[in-house]
């Protein structure tokens, strides 16, 4: 025994052209076709803008973040690295050293000695890479320490830090320092 399908399930068998909506002498079934694809295509190109705006919208909060925190880490801004850094951060600093937030909350506790100098950041060739709630973000850093005699020290950094966004913010929770040797200098 074979399976018969309905009736209806021909639209074309009894009808002439024209009578049914996917078809007609005419060409409009070709038109509905082609109306249909385009409907789609569009569908399909709202849904990646908004996918990119997404990725484009992370991409610009995790930079703004990392020019406010290297905007405030100068003058060892407590507020911004509080807010800056997790809880649960791993950071390997340039020496090799593995510390903690804590560490971090508790060097910015000791007076700095004036003969320090006064110290700025900024962050140079930035890279974002989004994986949803995640962002990975690499750029050089420029440090300029100007001291009281007038000296001006220049220090350069690759950073790569891995960023979460918990509870709507992000924080960073990985972070790696990696200190760029100055060129050597024809004698």
């Amino acid at each position: 025994m074979c399976f018969k399908a309905p009736e209806s399930s021909y639209p074309n068998r009894n009808n002439p052209p024209g009578e049914n909506q996917d078809e007609s002498a005419s060409g409009r079934g070709d038109g509905m076709k082609s109306k249909r694809v385009v409907m789609i295509m569009v569908a399909l190109c709202s849904m990646a803008a908004a996918v990119t705006w997404a990725q484009t919208k992370a991409a610009a909060e995790v930079t703004a973040l990392l020019r406010e925190f290297l905007a405030g880490a100068g003058s060892g801004d407590r507020a911004i690295f509080e807010k800056f850094f997790a809880d649960d951060v791993i950071y390997t600093r340039a020496t090799g050293a593995v510390i903690t937030k804590a560490d971090i909350m508790e060097s910015l506790g000791k007076p700095a000695p004036a003969s320090e100098g006064k110290s700025t950041y900024s962050a140079e060739d930035i890279t974002v890479h989004e994986y949803g709630d995640t962002v990975i973000v690499a750029f050089r850093l420029e440090g300029r320490t100007e001291h009281a005699d007038g000296k001006v020290e220049q220090a350069h950094y690759r950073n790569t830090g891995t960023l979460l966004r918990r509870n709507g913010r992000w924080q960073a929770v990985a972070w790696q320092a990696t200190k760029i040797s100055e060129p050597v200098k024809p004698k």
